[in-house]
C-alpha cells in the first residue's frame, strides 16, 4: 500500500539506529542474550535532583500547556548555560525550546532551507542529519573524512564542497558517530573559509558538549564573525541521562527562533511542562554534578580501546568525547567468517548481531560506509563480555 503514501516518506530512510535497537529488543523478546552496543542512550539514572524538581513541579501543577518557545525561566536558565560554559550571550528572544535536540533540528531545517538548497554535512555525521535536510527538500552533500584526520573536515575540503547552492553546514562536536572533538584551531581554520561565503549558516550540534575527555568544549559560535550565523543546538538528553525527557533547545539569530517558534506553533506547540522545569534545574546546577558520569564514560572508552585494539581487523583512532568507538572494520570485506562472506559494514554489523549476539550499527547510516559504530553507553561488564564475543567472531 506504499502507493498510497507521501513520497517524501517512501523516500525517508528508517532511523538505522532505532531499527537495530527495534531488531534487539525482538531478540530478546525470543529469549536470546543480546548485549545492545547500539543506542546513543547512557544507562545511568536520572540524577535524583532533577526527579525531585520535576515531583515539585507535580505539586505545583504545571499541567496546562506551555508556552511555544518555553517557559521564560526556563529559556533564562539555557542563556545563563550558554554564558557559563559557553562564553555566547543569547537573548531570550533567541533562543527556543522543543521536543528534544532532533526537533530543533529539524525547525531549523523547515525554516531555512528551500528547494535544493545544499546543506554540507561532514561524514560521518548524526544518522538522522539528511534524511531531516531532504524532508525539508534540501539536498545533503556528504564531505567524507576518515580516520587519519580522526574524521573531521579540513577546510581544504569544507571550499572544496561550497558552491552558490550552499545554504549550511552541519558537524556536531563531540560527534556522533565518530566520538570527535574539534579544538577551537580547527574550528578557526573553518571559520576562515566560511567569512568568504557570508551567506552559509552553520548547525553546531552540541548534545554532547560535556561528555568531552580533552578538558574544554569549543562553539563555532564564540569565533570571530560567526555569531551571527550559527544555531547553536544543544539539549539535556546526554549529559544528564534524561533522553525520554524529550527536551532540546537552539539559541541563533532572533529571526530564526522566530521562525522556529512559528513553525513548532503549528507543528507540536511547546514541549512538556514537568521536563521543562526539571530541566531548569538541571541546567542550574553546576557541572560538577554529572562528572561521574562523565568520568565513568572515559573509562569505560579507554577499555573498550584496549580490548578492540587487541582483535585484527579493527582499525581505531582515539575519540576525544561521547560514548562511542568508530571502528574502520573494511579489512573483513571480501572475507568468509561462519560461511558468511562479509561485502559491507551493514553486513558485518548484522552478522555481529546473529553470531555474537551483539548490537552495533553499520557506519553507512552515518555516512561512512567502512566503520560501525559501537556504543560504550553500558556496564564493564557488558562491555568486556560483547567485545570478548565479538573477538571470537572474527576469528580467521
Amino acid at each position: 500500500m506504499s502507493n498510497h503514501l507521501s513520497d517524501r516518506i517512501n523516500s525517508m530512510a528508517t532511523s538505522a539506529t532505532l531499527a537495530m535497537a527495534a531488531k534487539t529488543r525482538e531478540l530478546k523478546n525470543q529469549g536470546k542474550d543480546i548485549i545492545g552496543l547500539s543506542l546513543g542512550e547512557p544507562d545511568f539514572n536520572i540524577p535524583e535532583f532533577i526527579k525531585e524538581a520535576a515531583k515539585q513541579a507535580i505539586d505545583d501543577n504545571f499541567s496546562s500547556y506551555s508556552p511555544v518557545d518555553g517557559y521564560a525561566d526556563l529559556k533564562q536558565a539555557i542563556a545563563n548555560k550558554f554564558k557559563r560554559d559557553n562564553g555566547l550571550d543569547y537573548g531570550l528572544n533567541q533562543i527556543v525550546v522543543s521536543t528534544g535536540a532532533k526537533q530543533s533540528l529539524a525547525n531549523i531545517a523547515m525554516v531555512i532551507l528551500n528547494k535544493g538548497d545544499e546543506v554540507i554535512l561532514p561524514a560521518p555525521y548524526w544518522v538522522s542529519y539528511s534524511d531531516i535536510v531532504k524532508l525539508a527538500e534540501g539536498v545533503p552533500v556528504e564531505v567524507p573524512t576518515s580516520i587519519d584526520t580522526d574524521f573531521k573536515m579540513t577546510p581544504e575540503q569544507l571550499e572544496k564542497a561550497i558552491t552558490p547552492k550552499t545554504k549550511m553546514i552541519w558537524y556536531s562536536s563531540p560527534c556522533n558517530p565518530s566520538g570527535s572533538v574539534y579544538s577551537k584551531e580547527e574550528l578557526e581554520g573553518l571559520a576562515v573559509v566560511l567569512r568568504k561565503h557570508p551567506g552559509i549558516y552553520i548547525v553546531s550540534d552540541e548534545i554532547y558538549e560535556h561528555i568531552n575527555y580533552v578538558g574544554g568544549h569549543v562553539s563555532i559560535a564564540g569565533i570571530d564573525g560567526m555569531y551571527d550565523r550559527t544555531i547553536t543546538v544543544n539539549g539535556v538528553s546526554k549529559a544528564f541521562a534524561m533522553t525520554g525527557w524529550r527536551i532540546g533547545y537552539i539559541g541563533g539569530p532572533e529571526f530564526i527562533a522566530k521562525a522556529c517558534t512559528k513553525y513548532q506553533g503549528q507543528n507540536t506547540s511547546g514541549a512538556n511542562a514537568i521536563a521543562q522545569r526539571a530541566t531548569i534545574t538541571a541546567l542550574e546546577a553546576p557541572v560538577d554534578k554529572i562528572k561521574f558520569m562523565i568520568d565513568e564514560f572515559h573509562k569505560r572508552r579507554d577499555i573498550v580501546l584496549e580490548l578492540l585494539g587487541k582483535i585484527d581487523g579493527f582499525n581505531l583512532n582515539v575519540p576525544d568525547g561521547a560514548f562511542y568507538v568508530f571502528p574502520n572494520i573494511s579489512s573483513f570485506f571480501g572475507k568468509t567468517l561462519r560461511g558468511t562472506t562479509i561485502n559491507n559494514a551493514s553486513e558485518f554489523a548484522i552478522y555481529l548481531l546473529e553470531q555474537a549476539n551483539v548490537a552495533t550499527v553499520t557506519g553507512e547510516a552515518f555516512g561512512n560506509p567502512n566503520c560501525i559504530r559501537i556504543s560504550y553507553a553500558a556496564s564493564e561488564k557488558e562491555l568486556r563480555e560483547a567485545i570478548a564475543r565479538i573477538a571470537e567472531a572474527v576469528k580467521s
